[in-house]
């Protein structure tokens, strides 16, 4: 990797890039920091969610009421995660780095403006979302669940960690969804299109994307609506409160981040039935305190 920028030009966080990566081995360093990055992300963004089960006052937001995650839900889970962290996805992790560099991806600094970053952020979510609904509505298939998906399905009432609990395959599978359209993406714009380096993916924006993804499945799988949930802000947004009733019906609302699969193709129609007759029930109630 060679920096591109004078050290005095460079920000703290494109100073502190280089001189990870001055004299290193590319393909460990970006392992390294990709895996690290990883597992801070992932059991970090579940902390508050855990904290909240332990606070009575957020009880009134969890989404499945009557059902309650032990200490020996959250301890099993977390070692089927960290196995399958180490064994499965550490190794696909650190096959990132030739696979970018086979593409060119750029690596060096500086790094990207915001304008650049953002835009294929959401590229990314679109095209994750996608691939996400049709290959989750295909694991529903009886031969597929019964082998496969299942395994995700042992928790009926999910918390942020078990996004992750799966089976090797499917996380294998589904991981592609958020590795592969970054670098369709890329070879599309840098040997389609030939567009601008700015406009062609960097790997800073790459490892921003997985963050935004991790925080993302931790949230539909954290098992609580709060107030100031994305969804509340964003109508086509899923969020938990989406994803919190496929675990607990066991079908439809396959897609991962937004609504607009799952209407389009009828697959929420017993949800939205379901949250109705809730949202009823819940006038009726006041009426009755009244």
């Amino acid at each position: 990797m060679n920096a591109t920028i004078p050290m005095d030009q460079a920000s703290w966080l494109e100073h502190q890039w280089q001189e990870l990566y001055r004299d290193r081995n590319p393909l460990l360093v970006t392992g390294i920091l990709a895996f690290t990055m990883h597992e801070l992300v992932y059991f970090g963004r579940f902390i508050p969610f855990l904290i909240c089960d332990f606070i009575p006052y957020f009880k009134q937001y969890k989404i499945q009421q009557n059902k309650v995650n032990t200490s020996a839900d959250y301890w099993k889970c977390t070692k089927q995660v960290l196995y399958q962290h180490f064994l499965f996805e550490g190794p696909l992790i650190f096959l990132f780095h030739p696979m970018a560099s086979l593409l060119g991806m750029n690596t060096d600094c500086p790094f990207p403006e915001w304008k650049y970053i953002l835009p294929q952020v959401a590229i990314f979510f679109v095209f994750e979302d996608a691939y996400h609904y049709a290959v989750h509505r295909l694991m529903h298939w009886p031969p597929l669940y019964k082998r496969i998906h299942k395994v995700h399905h042992e928790y009926a009432s999910p918390f942020g960690i078990a996004a992750e609990y799966a089976h090797p395959l499917e996380t294998s599978i589904l991981g592609f969804g958020t590795i592969g359209g970054p670098l369709i993406y890329h070879a599309v714009e840098k040997y389609v299109f030939h567009s601008d380096r700015h406009w062609q993916l960097h790997l800073f924006t790459m490892l921003f994307w997985i963050v935004c993804r991790l925080c993302q499945a931790i949230d539909c799988h954290s098992g609580y609506d709060f107030p100031w949930s994305l969804r509340h802000f964003i109508p086509f947004w899923a969020g938990a409160d989406h994803h919190d009733y496929h675990h607990m019906a066991f079908v439809g609302n396959y897609a991962s981040s937004f609504r607009w699969w799952d209407y389009i193709f009828g697959t929420d129609v017993k949800y939205r039935a379901y949250r109705k007759k809730q949202a009823e029930q819940k006038r009726l109630d006041q009426k009755k305190k009244l």
